[in-house]
């Protein structure tokens, strides 16, 4: 794959939504991005900002509506995978295990997946299910990618105190943490840089 110096987006598609590993779709081998975080966190919201479309990713306001798998292949060159949203409890516990499992066994078994990116609200700051998924990551060797959404909803002191107490509960360096938002556009042009250098590796 050439050398990517720069996150040029021309003809981002939809390809399918999966609800398991066995039902995903053969991409050839292309490099994903996977995205997880909690319900709610603004991960289809990241994609649209990332790829400068409106709604190729369908948003919701509703937590816990993506209960699938979604693949979107960028310029056949690399795909973005949005995961179902976890720590989403009203659902039956049985939905949430099976949400679980097809979580775990995607990020385990997909020999595709080149980094994690990981979205955690900064309005709220890391939960126990965000670090129980960043150390379950950690556990299986994920490269990840950490990032701050919806950081319009806070002021800048507070969006500054909750990079610092991620980086602390992560062992990350302030620095290596995004803030990002998609209604001002803060973090885009980092994330998309990150991007570039991830898939030029």
């Amino acid at each position: 794959m050439p050398i990517m110096s720069s996150l040029t987006i021309l003809n981002p598609v939809f390809v399918k939504s999966a609800p398991s590993l066995k039902d995903a779709p053969d991409l050839g081998g292309l490099p994903e991005i996977v995205l997880v975080g909690r319900s709610n966190v603004g991960k289809s919201s990241f994609i649209n900002v990332v790829l400068n479309r409106k709604n190729l990713a369908k948003t919701s306001n509703t937590p816990g509506k993506t209960r699938l798998i979604n693949f979107f292949n960028i310029d056949d060159t690399w795909v973005f995978v949005d995961l179902p949203g976890y720590g989403y409890a009203k659902v039956s516990k049985t939905e949430q295990q099976k949400w679980k499992a097809n979580l775990e066994t995607y990020l385990k078994k997909r020999e595709a997946i080149k980094t994690v990116i990981q979205l955690i609200d900064a309005r709220h700051g890391p939960k126990e299910s965000d670090l129980q998924m960043r150390e379950w990551l950690i556990y299986q060797d994920r490269p990840q990618l950490v990032v701050l959404t919806k950081a319009d909803k806070i002021k800048a002191r507070e969006l500054n105190q909750q990079v610092a107490n991620t980086a602390r509960l992560f062992d990350l360096a302030p620095e290596n943490i995004i803030t990002f938002s998609t209604q001002t556009g803060l973090g885009k042009k980092l994330a998309k840089d990150r991007l570039a250098s991830i898939l030029a590796e």
